[in-house]
């Protein structure tokens, strides 16, 4: 009988999406635990969150590897070490090497902090997504969950969530509104693919 679906987390810094992912995970019947986090920076503030669950952590760096090869096995060999099924990015700044992609194929997920496919691609990130909503004259924006692919914001959408964009929003104040539904969408969307993997495998 197949057990619970296993995690990694990618980060790059804090870790707020990390930490409701964390949280989300201990209820009881979730079907997916939080079995790595992976981060681009030995600085992150997310290690610490992961290191207080006991959740083991690694730090790999691309400018530590000479090649591009080195650095996607480095990936793989933690993703093997751990047995993970599952990739989640939280606040992950690095594109994810292609023969990580091929190998997850429909199981890594990313958060994205608009309504794609607008506001996504290449550079389109933090604050700057959500001076681009305010500046486009929207008024609702909110969350993405969606499959990564080799081009960034474009796999398929598995959730979303919408949030008012308020007369006199700074990005700020749209920023704190939107970060607060990903807390909320992005374990849903997890449980959702954790369930659906586990329902698969059933079916085999």
């Amino acid at each position: 009988m197949r057990g619970k679906i296993r995690v990694a987390v990618f980060i790059s810094g804090g870790g707020t999406n990390l930490q409701s992912l964390i949280d989300s995970s201990q209820a009881e019947g979730f079907p997916a635990e939080i079995a790595f986090v992976l981060s681009s920076n030995e600085d992150a503030y997310g290690l610490e969150r992961a290191r207080k669950h006991s959740i083991p952590t690694g730090v790999i760096r691309r400018k530590d590897f000479e090649s591009s090869d080195e650095f996607s096995n480095a990936i793989m060999d933690a993703l093997e070490a751990h047995r993970i099924d599952v990739i989640c990015l939280a606040g992950y700044m690095k594109l994810i090497p292609a023969k990580v992609i091929r190998h997850f194929r429909d199981r890594i997920l990313n958060i994205h902090p608009a309504l794609l496919p607008k506001f996504g691609g290449k550079g389109m990130y933090g604050m700057r997504v959500h001076g681009a909503v305010i500046a486009a004259g929207e008024t609702e924006s909110g969350p993405t969950a969606h499959l990564v692919d080799e081009i960034y914001d474009h796999g398929d959408i598995v959730m979303q969530m919408r949030v008012p964009v308020l007369p006199g929003d700074t990005p700020e104040d749209l920023q704190k509104r939107v970060l607060e539904a990903e807390h909320k969408l992005y374990p849903e969307a997890l449980r959702a693919l954790a369930e659906k993997i586990i329902s698969e495998e059933k079916r085999k």
